[in-house]
């Protein structure tokens, strides 16, 4: 997840404050183990985030498209709706969201595809028990899963991933005077550091980046991948399609795009661990090549404005300020805040993963 614009957290941690229940758990895993790597401190810091509370919207710490307009949601839900029914499929498709938040963008899709003459069955995946319980609230019929090995493997999935990827655990591996090594994270007694390891990971690195100055930070996302893998797996073999919509880059390419964000704002990454939100953007082009392995097709990625556009954004705020003329001003706020280049429409890419066979998705050109 993050904020309505990219920015760069600061490096180091500050200290001071109350130590939180997911820092203590970190702490006693370095007591225990030692310096651990980048991946383990994010994980189990978002773990714990995500578990405790509600991070979206005002009163939390970020905001993400479905929450600042309707529209998003009502044109992804057109976009399931138009595939399906493309697909000769429609009667038997379950519809699947990956980290619904708040039920927010499934409540608007699931409005549109109804009212297109699609109402299939609803599955969210939501590991947060606070989510999960506003999810239950808000979409009553929906069955909830904790991962996506329980999903239904006799049907064809509509899959949504908004904002979900990003928060999946990165490694970072670091170039040194001795060559490449793991980022990892260590303590000093108050607060968290970045340190690096000592085991050489100069074979792991692709040999275009091998010559990299020292400094230079490779991510890499393996967790990302293994879920990637087992999606595209489910589409080649019962049919269907992914729909991923994040922020990050096209190529793949050196860079530290690991972040913290909390009310609003950028924050310190090794401050409060468990108590904001960590991110880092995601690799569209690693996510294609494991889909493509999977025997699946890739469309796009290509920029979340484009896209929007594509699907009739215009057309829909203009719609919907003819409707309601009091709040006209509203809607051409969120269409701004969804494609001006400025705010998410350049920095969010959106991505489709569809079944071999399966038409060409709307929005992602000829």
């Amino acid at each position: 997840m993050s904020p309505d614009s990219a920015g760069r957290a600061q490096q180091g941690g500050e200290g001071g404050a109350e130590e939180g229940q997911g820092a203590r758990r970190i702490r006693r895993l370095i007591d225990r183990f030692g310096p651990i790597p980048i991946s383990l401190f994010m994980a189990e810091a978002n773990g714990h985030y995500y578990a405790t509370r509600d991070p979206f919207g005002v009163a939390g710490d970020f905001v993400t498209a479905p929450e600042i307009s309707q529209m998003f949601g009502e044109l992804i839900g057109l976009w399931c709706a138009d595939l399906a029914l493309r697909s000769s499929a429609a009667d038997q498709c379950a519809w699947v969201e990956l980290g619904p938040g708040r039920g927010t963008l499934a409540l608007d899709a699931l409005r549109s595809m109804a009212r297109a003459g699609l109402q299939p069955a609803v599955h969210l995946v939501e590991t947060s028990p606070v989510l999960r319980d506003l999810q239950s609230a808000r979409l009553p019929q929906a069955t909830l899963h904790m991962d996506v090995a329980g999903l239904p493997i006799d049907q064809p999935l509509i899959i949504v991933a908004n904002e979900l990827f990003d928060a999946i655990p990165v490694r970072q591996i670091v170039r040194t005077p001795g060559g490449w090594r793991e980022k990892q994270v260590a303590h000093d007694g108050v607060r968290f550091v970045p340190t690096v390891g000592d085991v050489p990971l100069d074979a792991l690195i692709p040999s275009g980046w091998a010559s990299e100055p020292v400094g230079t930070i490779i991510e890499a996302a393996p967790a990302a991948a293994a879920i990637m893998a087992m999606l595209a797996d489910r589409l080649v073999a019962q049919g269907g399609v992914l729909l991923v919509a994040d922020y990050g880059h096209v190529k793949s390419a050196p860079g530290d795009t690991l972040q913290a964000v909390a009310g609003h704002a950028y924050a310190d990454i090794f401050d409060a661990p468990g108590e904001r939100d960590l991110t880092a953007h995601v690799d569209f082009a690693a996510l294609a090549d494991v889909a493509r392995a999977a025997g699946a097709s890739v469309h796009g990625p290509v920029t979340q404005g484009a896209f929007l556009t594509a699907l009739g954004i215009d057309a829909r705020t203009d719609s919907l300020s003819r409707q309601h003329g009091d709040r006209a001003d509203q809607w051409a706020s969120e269409r701004h805040r969804l494609v001006d280049p400025a705010e998410m429409g350049q920095l969010f890419k959106v991505m489709a993963v569809s079944a071999p066979g399966w038409p060409m998705p709307e929005g992602f050109g000829a």
